[in-house]
């Protein structure tokens, strides 16, 4: 699943792209420069949203600082519409320029232009010993069948969504759990990982569930 860090300071308008975007993508939050930044060390995304106007600084000069690391799509949020500052966001670096208030069905048809790239996800997933068909719920290891709760299966396919990256403990929370319930306590999702850790995870077998403490968890890559 691709990731998409959205770095705006208004926090109603941040939940709401969150929202509307959680169940296509995995979705980070930053409200400020410094916390991009902080979002960026953690990995980088396949897309970023960026606010022009920020509380620490403007968001023309962090793209700046984006484009000496990466070439991804960069779409800037903002009220200015004066042909000038539209122009000025294109010549910065920005793929793409969107001024508010904006439709999020607007927003959804131009991310999944600059994403267009991405294959469809399969349903079979494959590595080492392990295939894990997701359309079938048929999940082995060599000719070891597992059986894996609802949660567990959720939980899974998160992480492969997301292998070789760290997914945050509440992005799992989010997806796992949407829509079954108003509050997950934090100590529910350890306990999945932990369970189906153990199915996964035989005797003598390598690890491919990898903790990262404070932040959430990793599938390994062979």
């Amino acid at each position: 699943m691709k990731e998409i860090l959205i770095l705006e300071d208004d926090k109603k308008l941040n939940d709401g792209i969150r929202l509307a975007l959680k169940n296509e993508y995995l979705c980070r939050q930053a409200f400020s420069i410094e916390e991009g930044r902080e979002r960026l060390k953690e990995g980088m995304p396949d897309l970023i949203l960026l606010d022009v106007n920020l509380p620490d600084g403007s968001g023309m000069e962090f793209l700046e600082e984006i484009r000496r690391q990466s070439q991804i799509p960069v779409l800037m949020l903002t009220a200015n519409k004066m042909e000038m500052d539209i122009v000025s966001g294109l010549e910065s670096g920005a793929n793409d320029y969107i001024t508010k208030p904006f439709s999020l069905m607007v927003l959804r048809a131009r991310i999944r232009v600059w994403l267009r790239e991405e294959p469809k996800k399969e349903g079979v997933f494959r590595q080492g010993d392990f295939t894990f068909d997701f359309n079938r719920m048929e999940f082995s290891r060599g000719k070891e069948m597992l059986e894996l709760s609802r949660t567990e299966q959720k939980l899974l396919r998160c992480l492969l969504e997301g292998r070789g990256r760290t997914v945050s403990r509440e992005l799992l929370i989010d997806r796992v759990w949407s829509g079954e319930t108003e509050y997950v306590d934090e100590h529910a999702l350890t306990v999945a990982v932990n369970r189906l850790r153990k199915k996964l995870e035989g005797k003598g077998s390598p690890e491919r569930i990898r903790t990262v403490y404070g932040i959430g968890y990793m599938w390994l890559q062979d």
